[in-house]
């Protein structure tokens, strides 16, 4: 590799004792190498020199949305570009804004690239999350695509000169009605050149009726080069002269960096790293920063404990400790006063623990900062307010900086990317020289943001027949915006919070569950308790794939499953009893038809033998999509172990794109939520994060998938809009996963997760007692 040329001399770094120890005192380093001419990969297999422009600041803060240009581009050749400010997370969301795109301008989809999350070259839409991307960018680009093809028929009347009545479109091609001679291509009116016109949302859209290639099953554009081994995740892009970056985290929470001791030489050491309790190593190849990272010989200090010992002093804390600030959204009627004179009063809490994300591989970033301009390669969600951080710590104008969003290994919230994004910043600035961050899995798991512990007390009452007369819902947990769900300033990263002086941008998110039944008295409140002192942890929390809604639902929902055994009814007409609105109602008939659901109380009358059955239903609204979920479950009581045979889900987010798609989004999500409900628990001591890999912190394999899988799309047509697909799916599963435990056992399981070991704990209590 190159030769690194840091304005160092050779006397001055051996003096060093063979590490140059470099403090965050910015040293001006000349880079020796210049970034790439483009950025390597944007979406699905597009060619570079395509999509991307020269790596040249400066870059504008911001695309204007209301220009075309900013939207879609064409080609001489006729292909189109789209670019939208949204990120491709695993779902083919790539393929679905492309249908969109081919849709209204009358292209074929092949002619079709979409260029996303580039800060330079993208409008700022913020990035992908709470399940948007098609709702918001979808609705952009079916507008910029509309309005596309209004002034490209217009410049066709023009060149052909005819009236724009006269002239239809097909393949890119506009033509005349009566005279086939008279034709011209979209790349012969514009390709190459812009626009220069406005969005205009009143521009008549395609009528739905006409519609060929949106919601049809196209095959996602992205499988093939991943099936090839071709396709360009973040951690194949290579930069001339590039360098390899490690960071070392404190041993304990709130430990700080004493001192790197001096005299330690490691080869192919480049540099040392530090700022306050920030430690980070450079090195020329990936292994060397591995092993530096392992044997740098560091003193910190010996900090008092940081953690509760374990979950049940956490859950403790969590229900009694004194709440920061509280939010009641609903208070119907006198739920106290009913709960005195009802005939049948029930309690229970329910306990839902910190998760990672856990994604299948940890974070990584590249960074090339030099005096001038600062360009950075991640694979967060929001490449948009992630750039103004950097620019933050980085002290540059905003628009010296760019961020380019590059396929990661998903991230479905507030993973460890955008904290990789930053330590390659820091570290390439320390250098002057491009720097790869890579980290390990136990950075991911130990060190990413975390789901909220919550803890729930649920309360409600029934008169003689079995009507509920009072319900209560009373969370009590930590904000999961601690750290905010995009790296809004400096120090919502993990970084600058160990370097110190940064504020971060956090808020709170109350924890209150989405459903609309309707009880004459009730009441839910949201109680959140102090947890800024997680910020420099492995413990901070943060948003996870679809925030505190599984956690919310599985009270809620399994509670409402307890109030219908105490009634003796049936889960879904007593859940059907107590709604109104239509699409509830519509999803959970959806749902039982399809499972074949037999009208009975749970549990099921006593199964003899080692092997029991049963069946689960909770629903959940999210935003503007309903779900509702059936699982079906085998129980096998001398193990604790149990396996889903069946999932049932009824799905409505409107208007399906791409049911291909979809239907592999909810399959994803569903073996993702149930592997959080089966498996998933952090580990964490008074001092530490204990789950660092795959034995510590385990998840659903590939035994666990259910023998079926069966989806119901409702309210599937174009007079209802499309809403976000990609969360709510999950939402129910450990509601409808214990409610089919109670079912087939008997017993109710109200922590997560649904463990063998807890499992087979119960069961033996249960035998104990027969």
């Amino acid at each position: 590799m190159p030769k690194i040329a840091l304005k160092v001399s050779r006397r001055q770094f051996l003096g060093t004792g063979g590490a140059l120890i470099v403090s965050f005192a910015w040293p001006t380093l000349a880079s020796a190498t210049t970034a790439p001419e483009r950025a390597d990969v944007v979406a699905h297999g597009v060619p570079p020199d395509a999509v991307l422009e020269p790596q040249r600041a400066p870059w504008p803060a911001t695309l204007p949305p209301n220009q075309l240009d900013s939207w879609i581009a064409v080609t001489q050749d006729g292909d189109v570009i789209a670019s939208v400010g949204k990120i491709e997370a695993g779902m083919g969301i790539s393929t679905a804004f492309a249908q969109i795109v081919a849709e209204e301008l009358d292209v074929p989809l092949s002619r079709v690239t979409v260029n996303m999350g580039d800060t330079a070259t993208t409008v700022d839409q913020r990035g992908t999350g709470g399940s948007n991307g098609i709702e918001d960018g979808g609705k952009s680009l079916r507008h910029a695509g509309a309005r596309a093809r209004q002034a490209l028929v217009r410049m066709a009347a023009q060149h052909l000169q005819t009236d724009e009545a006269q002239l239809t479109v097909r393949d890119g091609v506009v033509q005349s009605r009566s005279d086939a001679a008279k034709h011209v291509s979209y790349g012969e009116l514009v390709g190459g050149e812009q626009f220069h016109v406005t969005v205009d949302e009143q521009v008549p859209l395609k009528d739905p009726a006409t519609y060929s290639v949106v919601g049809q099953p196209v095959p996602r554009m992205d499988i093939p080069a991943k099936a090839r081994g071709e396709y360009r995740y973040l951690v194949d892009l290579k930069l001339p002269g590039m360098l390899h970056g490690r960071v070392i985290r404190p041993p304990q929470a709130g430990a700080e960096l004493v001192e790197v001791p001096r005299g330690q030489s490691f080869r192919g050491l480049v540099a040392i790293v530090t700022q306050g309790n920030f430690v980070g190593v450079v090195c020329e190849r990936e292994e060397q920063a591995i092993s530096v990272s392992r044997d740098l010989q560091i003193k910190w200090t010996e900090p008092a404990a940081a953690f509760d010992p374990d979950y049940v002093a956490l859950y403790a804390r969590l229900r009694n400790e004194g709440a920061v600030v509280s939010k009641t959204a609903q208070n119907v009627g006198d739920v106290d006063a009913a709960m005195a004179g009802a005939h049948t009063k029930l309690a229970a809490d329910y306990d839902f623990p910190f998760h990672s994300h856990a994604s299948m591989g940890p974070g990584c970033a590249v960074a090339d900062v030099n005096a001038e301009r600062a360009v950075i390669w991640a694979a967060g969600q929001k490449p948009y307010p992630l750039r103004r951080a950097l620019a933050q710590m980085a002290n540059m104008p905003l628009e010296k900086v760019r961020v380019t969003w590059m396929p990661g290994p998903g991230s479905y919230g507030t993973n460890d990317a955008d904290d990789a994004a930053m330590d390659a910043m820091l570290l390439s600035k320390a250098v002057g020289h491009p720097v790869r961050v890579q980290y390990m899995r136990a950075d991911a798991v130990g060190w990413d943001p975390k789901s909220s512990p919550t803890s729930f007390r649920m309360q409600g009452a029934l008169d003689r027949d079995g009507k509920v007369v009072a319900f209560s819902y009373l969370a009590r947990g930590y904000s999961s915006l601690i750290r905010p769900a995009g790296t809004e300033v400096a120090g919502d990263t993990l970084s600058a919070q160990l370097i110190g002086g940064f504020r971060n941008s956090g808020a709170q998110a109350f924890q209150l569950a989405d459903e609309h039944y309707q009880f004459d008295n009730k009441r839910r409140r949201s109680d959140l308790l102090d947890w800024e002192r997680s910020l420099s942890t492995g413990l901070r929390t943060a948003h996870l794939r679809d925030p505190d809604g599984m956690a919310t639902c599985f009270a809620s929902e399994c509670f409402i499953d307890e109030l219908a055994a105490a009634a003796k009814a049936d889960p879904v007409e007593f859940r059907l009893r107590y709604l109104k609105d239509e699409r509830d109602k519509g999803v959970i008939r959806a749902a039982a038809e399809k499972a074949g659901w037999q009208s009975r109380p749970s549990p099921r009358p006593a199964q003899p033998g080692n092997v029991a059955t049963g069946r689960g239903i909770a629903y959940a609204p999210r935003g503007k999509t309903t779900v509702a979920l059936v699982a079906e479950i085998e129980v096998y009581r001398d193990t604790g172990q149990f396996h889903v045979t069946r999932f049932v889900v009824a799905h409505d987010c409107g208007y399906v794109i791409n049911p291909r798609n979809l239907t592999g989004t909810i399959e994803a999500n569903l073996m993702m939520g149930m592997s959080r409900a089966k498996y998933e628990s952090v580990r964490f001591d008074s001092h530490r994060v204990a789950s660092v890999d795959w034995l510590t912190y385990p998840i659903a394999e590939i035994a666990d998938v259910p023998d079926a899988v069966e989806i119901v799309m409702v309210n599937n047509h174009p007079d209802h809009p499309s809403s976000g697909a990609g969360e709510p799916a999950g939402r129910p599963m450990a509601a409808a996963l214990s409610n089919a435990l109670f079912d087939a056992t008997g017993i109710r399981f109200r922590r997560v997760p649904f463990s063998a070991e807890v499992l087979k704990a119960a069961f033996d209590r249960q035998g104990a007692t027969a």
